[in-house]
């Protein structure tokens, strides 16, 4: 370091010396022909002033040797010549005077030009030691560099060994990866294989099992019958006041119990019997010989009349008039839903209330407020029996009410964003929430905790159940399936706009969607495909959460557009059916259909409820 540091130094004291070697031989050009001819004019000068005192001396002499009046000089002819030979001396002089004044003259420019020239030159060596003390401070910063140049060399050497032995060691474990991937992949080709072997033997399983329980059932339902056949059963004749009661009672509402209960209406329709299946005669027929609900002299609560009043729908009535309509909350309506029996009608608004309403000869009469929600309700359920009320709510969880209590009965929290929708699963025991925060949950209400969480990439509009599977509507515009016994997705259905409502047939064999590209979708929950679109002039999916529902035979669908018009399509068809325009006058975000058939319910932004007949 030291020996380069040297030779630097004497590199730049060379160049310094050549620099000034060029600036002397330049001025040197300068001033050389000046000097010269300056020199050459002081040696003229000399050589004039030495000829001149010579012949100033010659000529007195000569003058003083020959004294001469002026007359005589006037006469004599040779005293004339020397005076005419002394003329030209004196032009001479003259001239030489004036030669030496020019001389002088130049002497003076040439000194003061040597004045400031001496000036630049020391204004110039003043610039030449303040360019040696930078070139010093140079020299210094240099030196520091290659010291600093050196450290970040050796760094970068280290550090290039390191980058080499992580690179082999990074082509290792790149092996490694190939390797393993490779063998997960075998792995993975055979889980599947697996689990379509297991898929396939529970299946079989599955299928033998239920011709093993059909064969079962059957033999239990024919001895049923035959020890039916042979059991003698006895009934009371009912009084003859008791049958006019009958007959004067045209609606059929069946009269309050003694705590005051009333029971639900039930409009009777009759059901094709080529429509049931061998499992529903079974439960008919086990219905009729359980000796625990039998008609003879035996008593039930009121929650047992509700299960036996269920109605069954055959042929839904296409609605045409408004039957009634309510301003039902203080501010936006959500949700709305029927009862089981379709006795009893629930909304939900912003304004955190649940308001019941018993719905009697097509009217509409406000039955009980149930407060106490945290916020605004997104979505009502009622529970198979009709006695209890699930709702979500803006507050980031779940509420369940008991019809007949005004508090909530339990909270499920959990969530961390609003809980968009909240559903029953086939009993009232379980149920399943959908949120914004991008989970859907799982719920034992007997203990009020949750059982499972499945996470999402995208926000939960809405979610339905049928038997063991879960369907969820998302905003990334896809429905996706969720298996209760796996937990991974199962299948996954595109559509072209955000999922606002999903709704499933009573027969669990289709699905509808409603979305934002202003599209209601019938999927087939058996092909996973979609089966039918249906669209119409005018119709808008005012927001995020418009319903759109089946009626209770299938025959229908039944959405409420932006503009406040009800659509209704048809089916079989495909096409629209009718629209019910001019009652609701801002968009509707919810409806539903009765499960007797007979009635419908709408609800909008302008706090309206509209009962349709």
């Amino acid at each position: 370091m030291a020996e380069g540091g040297s030779l630097c130094r004497r590199r730049w004291k060379r160049h310094i010396v050549r620099q000034l070697q060029q600036r002397d031989r330049a001025q040197k050009a300068l001033f050389l022909d000046l000097v010269q001819a300056y020199n050459k004019l002081l040696e003229k000068s000399s050589l004039l002033d030495s000829f001149t005192e010579k012949l100033q001396a010659e000529t007195l002499d000569d003058w003083r040797r020959l004294p001469l009046r002026p007359t005589q000089e006037a006469a004599d002819p040779v005293m004339g010549a020397v005076l005419d030979s002394a003329t030209p001396l004196v032009s001479l002089k003259r001239s030489h005077e004036g030669h030496m004044v020019q001389l002088q003259t130049i002497n003076g420019e040439l000194a003061y030009r040597m004045i400031e020239q001496s000036a630049l030159l020391k204004a110039r060596e003043a610039t030449l030691e303040e360019q040696r003390g930078r070139l010093a401070s140079l020299r210094g910063d240099l030196s520091v560099a290659k010291a600093e140049w050196g450290q970040l060399k050796k760094q970068a050497e280290e550090l290039s060994h390191k980058n080499a032995t992580l690179k082999e060691a990074y082509e290792t474990l790149g092996k490694q990866h190939l390797q393993k991937e490779g063998e997960f992949r075998q792995a993975e080709e055979k889980n599947r294989l697996l689990v379509t072997r297991l898929v396939r033997r529970k299946a079989e399983a599955a299928e033998d099992r239920n011709r093993k329980n059909d064969r079962i059932n059957k033999d239990k339902l024919l001895t049923t019958l035959e020890l039916a056949t042979k059991r003698m059963i006895e009934v009371e004749p009912e009084p003859e006041e008791a049958k006019v009661d009958v007959k004067e009672m045209p609606s059929r509402d069946v009269p309050e119990l003694e705590n005051g209960a009333r029971l639900c209406k039930r409009p009777f329709r009759s059901a094709s019997a080529t429509s049931m299946s061998l499992t529903r005669y079974m439960d008919v027929f086990k219905g009729f010989f359980d000796f625990r609900m039998k008609r003879g002299n035996s008593f039930s609560t009121a929650s047992e009349h509700q299960y036996c009043y269920i109605p069954t729908c055959v042929a839904a009535c296409l609605p045409s008039t408004v039957s009634d309509e309510q301003e039902a909350h203080l501010s936006e309506v959500n949700a709305i839903k029927f009862s089981p029996n379709s006795g009893m009608l629930a909304t939900g608004g912003t304004d955190r209330l649940i308001r019941l309403w018993n719905v009697v000869g097509g009217r509409l009469e406000n039955m009980q407020t149930l407060e106490g929600a945290n916020g605004g309700i997104t979505s009502i359920e009622f529970d198979p029996s009709g006695c209890h009320v699930l709702a979500a709510t803006y507050n980031n969880a779940a509420q369940l009410w008991k019809i007949g209590d005004c508090k909530s009965k339990e909270i499920l929290t959990g969530h961390t964003d609003k809980v968009t929708a909240a559903k029953f699963r086939s009993t009232r025991h379980q149920a399943v929430t959908g949120s914004r925060d991008r989970t859907i949950k799982e719920w034992d209400l007997g203990k009020g905790a949750c059982s499972r969480t499945i996470n999402v990439l995208s926000y939960c509009n809405d979610v339905v159940c049928c038997d063991t599977i879960i369907v969820s509507g998302h905003h990334d515009k896809t429905i996706r399936f969720w298996d209760s016994r796996g937990p991974h997705c199962t299948q996954v259905i595109p559509v072209e706009g955000t999922v606002t409502s999903l709704n499933i047939s009573p027969d669990q064999m289709h699905l509808l969607s409603c979305s934002r590209d202003n599209a209601l979708k019938v999927i087939d929950l058996r092909m996973h495909n979609i089966r039918q679109v249906f669209r119409a002039d005018g119709f808008l999916c005012g927001s995020d959460w418009t319903k759109a529902v089946f009626s209770p035979d299938k025959s229908y669908a039944l959405a409420g557009s932006a503009d406040g018009t009800l659509y209704l399509w048809n089916m079989e068809t495909g096409k629209l059916e009718t629209s019910l325009p001019g009652v609701h006058r801002s968009s509707v975000n919810a409806v539903d259909w009765g499960p007797s058939g007979m009635y419908i319910g709408s609800v909008d932004r302008c706090r309206k409820v509209v009962l349709w007949r």
